[in-house]
């Protein structure tokens, strides 16, 4: 009687490490992980040696020493009594200010000349190529310094404002001032209930964003289009306003006055911040202009065709049929822009605008002389602001890119 027994299994040996297929890529990345790693020590190594001949150590002690340098623009009180790991914070502020404000103008500008650069009227297309083109290939810095130029040159003295016969005068109702030494606007005064109101505020953003996701998918599974645009401006004003009211008045405003040789109270808004982000707004919302344009000319004429046989207007087109089509191709490079704006906001140096760059990066590496620990610090930093950026930006992305089936 014959038996049949199951073949043996073959045991794992060393050596198909090498020559087994199955093994021979991990064998290459563990080998050359240990490489890198090596190569990284050997280097840290070499550095602390060579720090040591020169009589330093690798020490991030300097980050609670007293500063002693003032910062014009800030976020958070800072004297030049703080430590500079304060007047890093402060710079860190500064430069997560403006690349918001940047991102935020270099969109608006970017989707409007992009979509009006395909317009059919010939002026409205040329002009916008004329926007594109002449911020795109021209150096940012130089753009920086022209507009810091204009905004201190062109805009009246403080002392213009001055007198019954004043040679200028504050816009808005007497709240703003535009001045060769930046614009002053008012300044929120929290008073008691504020709390409240801001709770009632944000209750009202996430309202706004739970009928919109609402109107979509019923949109979506009915077809009926609800009225998102109206309702969202009823969410964002009608209840705050309420409750400003019924919370007696929570929150006041301070408004600048001229006092002494400047004005005094209100938000200062230096010329140096201002250029910054017109210049980085304008330059890189030319390249986001170039973006769009390209994702709108990347869905097919056809199904614009479609949409207006069925009776769709231009504006209801675009926001249905084009737009969500093409945001897919838009938002890959969008993510890179915006990095580039926040990369690009160590200009800042050029007009004196206080960033992380010319606090951390700058004087108190000067005072200090602990280029080393600064510059691994300044580069740590961007390095998690870019991943923080890409992060959110692929989960908008992921959100909104075509589902297939």
């Amino acid at each position: 009687m014959a038996t049949i027994s199951d073949p043996p299994s073959d045991s794992f040996r060393l050596s198909q490490l090498i020559y087994d297929t199955r093994y021979r890529s991990m064998t290459i990345q563990v080998v050359a992980f240990i490489l890198i790693m090596s190569g990284l020590v050997w280097l840290a190594n070499n550095t602390v040696q060579n720090l040591s001949a020169l009589g330093k150590d690798f020490d991030f002690g300097f980050l609670f020493n007293r500063a002693g340098y003032d910062i014009n623009q800030r976020l958070i009180e800072y004297s030049n009594d703080s430590t500079h790991g304060r007047a890093a914070i402060v710079g860190i502020l500064n430069t997560l200010l403006v690349a918001f404000l940047g991102c935020i103008m270099a969109t608006i500008l970017g989707v409007f000349a992009g979509v009006l650069r395909l317009s059919k009227n010939w002026i409205v297309a040329r002009l916008m190529s004329v926007y594109v083109e002449g911020f795109r290939n021209i150096p940012l810095l130089l753009w920086i310094i022209v507009i810091f130029a204009v905004m201190t040159e062109s805009t009246p003295q403080p002392r213009d404002f001055r007198g019954p016969d004043a040679e200028a005068s504050m816009i808005l109702f007497d709240s703003v001032a535009v001045t060769n030494r930046g614009i002053f606007i008012p300044a929120p005064v929290w008073g008691p209930n504020s709390g409240i109101l801001i709770a009632v505020f944000l209750l009202s953003l996430v309202a706004i964003w739970a009928f919109r996701r609402y109107a979509r998918k019923r949109q979506e599974a009915t077809g009926d289009i609800l009225p998102v645009f109206w309702v969202s401006m009823a969410l964002f004003f009608v209840p705050a306003v309420l409750f400003y009211f019924i919370l007696g008045r929570p929150v006041s405003l301070n408004y600048p006055e001229l006092g002494g040789f400047n004005f005094t109270g209100g938000i200062q808004l230096r010329n140096s911040l201002i250029a910054l982000w017109f210049a980085l707004s304008l330059y890189t919302g030319a390249f986001i202009a170039e973006i769009v344009r390209a994702g709108i000319l990347s869905v097919s004429r056809g199904q614009t065709e479609a949409s207006y046989a069925l009776g769709l207007r231009p504006n209801r087109t675009m926001n249905l049929v084009i737009l969500p089509q093409a945001l897919r191709v838009i938002i890959p490079p969008l993510i890179s822009q915006y990095l580039n704006l926040t990369k690009n906001s160590s200009l800042a140096i050029a007009v004196g605008y206080m960033d992380v760059r010319s606090t951390l990066g700058g004087i108190t590496i000067n005072q200090t002389g602990r280029e080393l620990e600064g510059m691994l610090l300044l580069g740590l930093f961007y390095l998690a602001t870019s991943l923080i950026i890409s992060g959110l930006m692929n989960i908008y992305n992921n959100s909104v890119k075509l589902k297939e089936r």
